[in-house]
């Protein structure tokens, strides 16, 4: 990989040095965020299958109880018998945070005269089939709103594990060698830098030796030609 358009400066050498040791220390976190969310995601995951076959299981008895219940009632009379629920179901939706993600939870509040007594009509004209449908469809609401519950963290933790994989890959991946090849490259040209340096110093050094070297000539023969004339 290409290093980036830096200047070759010690500032700017511990500038990438500072900005390497950051992105390791994320890439880390990430890392260690990212296998958390794993974990707790499968964990979720197994959780929802269960309850999924579990509530399949149930509507599937509901749906057969109502069939029956229809071969034995008229439509007007199973349309009459639901006229007047005696529940009122309300949910009440708040949320708590697992590794940065705002999971949903769901609580279910019935109201009315008896909670225990979900039938919207008396029995004189309806048959048992139609009780044990509703009574099932009831019974299963919370094990539903709970589906619901599982199915939408699931959903918003596979969003938040992808994101973190992408910003794993881009530190992994193009930062940290970017970070990298930049510090190589400074470090290249200081020492070319200085091997340079050190060789104009010799050269400046050989210069006044010969230099020296030369006045000390020209002084020692100035006596000589005294001498001769």
């Amino acid at each position: 990989m290409a290093a980036s358009h830096v200047n070759p400066t010690r500032m700017e050498l511990t500038r990438q040095k500072k900005k390497l040791q950051t992105a390791l220390k994320g890439h880390k976190l990430l890392k260690d965020k990212r296998d958390e969310l794993m974990r707790s995601f499968l964990d979720l995951v197994r959780e929802d299958k269960i309850l999924r076959e579990e509530v399949e299981a149930e509507i599937k008895k509901a749906n057969k109880s109502f069939v029956l219940a229809g071969s034995q009632m008229s439509k007007e009379a199973v349309s009459v018998a639901f006229m007047a629920p005696k529940q009122e179901v309300s949910v009440d939706v708040s949320t708590r945070n697992v590794m940065s993600v705002e999971i949903p939870v769901f609580k279910t509040q019935f109201r009315g005269s008896d909670e225990g007594d979900f039938y919207p009509y008396g029995y004189a004209f309806t048959s048992a089939d139609l009780d044990e449908g509703v009574g099932t469809l009831s019974k299963l609401l919370p094990k539903l709103l709970k589906l619901a519950e599982s199915e939408k963290s699931c959903q918003l933790m596979a969003a938040e594990i992808e994101k973190t994989r992408r910003r794993v890959n881009a530190l992994e991946h193009v930062l940290i060698p970017q970070t990298q090849e930049n510090i190589r490259y400074i470090t290249m040209k200081l020492d070319e830098n200085e091997r340079s340096s050190q060789v104009r110093l010799m050269k400046v050094k050989d210069m006044m030796l010969e230099d020296a070297h030369h006045y000390k000539e020209r002084r020692d023969a100035e006596p000589l030609k005294e001498d001769v004339s």
